[in-house]
């Protein structure tokens, strides 16, 4: 029994932490997998790998900045939120603070008191090559 081998996670699971109601965290939290705050965190929320999920309950409250791709927000904001995927903004929602989101889904009641930037998809970051058209119309 005690040489089994544990059973190790894939570092893209999905597990979920929670921060209870009643519970302040000042300084930043960085997060893989799902974070679930019913509680308030004063800094920022970052998340640590592509497919992770932070959801801001009714009761839950952050002061500060918000990175993260995938985010439910039925709580209290009051920074920015960068949500490279998709931003859920639920009837209780209130954002004060500039919203930046690949895809948005917003219920009647939710408020934003700042700028909402929808972000394009990712641009490549070299310039194409010239094509034989572009070569041509160029005087020798």
């Amino acid at each position: 029994m005690l040489n089994r081998k544990r059973n190790e996670r894939a570092p893209n699971s999905h597990d979920t932490s929670l921060i209870a109601r009643g519970t302040i965290i000042e300084g930043d939290v960085r997060f893989s997998g799902a974070l679930h705050l019913d509680g308030q965190i004063v800094g920022s929320v970052l998340a640590e790998e592509e497919g992770a999920v932070f959801t801001l309950s009714e009761s839950g409250q952050v002061q500060g900045e918000i990175r993260v791709p995938h985010a439910i927000v039925n709580g209290q904001v009051r920074g920015d939120i960068y949500a490279t995927e998709r931003l859920e903004l639920a009837a209780e929602a209130r954002v004060f603070g500039d919203v930046h989101y690949k895809t948005l889904e917003m219920a009647a009641g939710a408020q934003v008191n700042g700028r909402m930037s929808h972000q394009a998809a990712d641009l490549p970051r070299e310039l194409p090559a010239p094509s034989l058209r572009d070569a041509e119309a160029v005087p020798a």
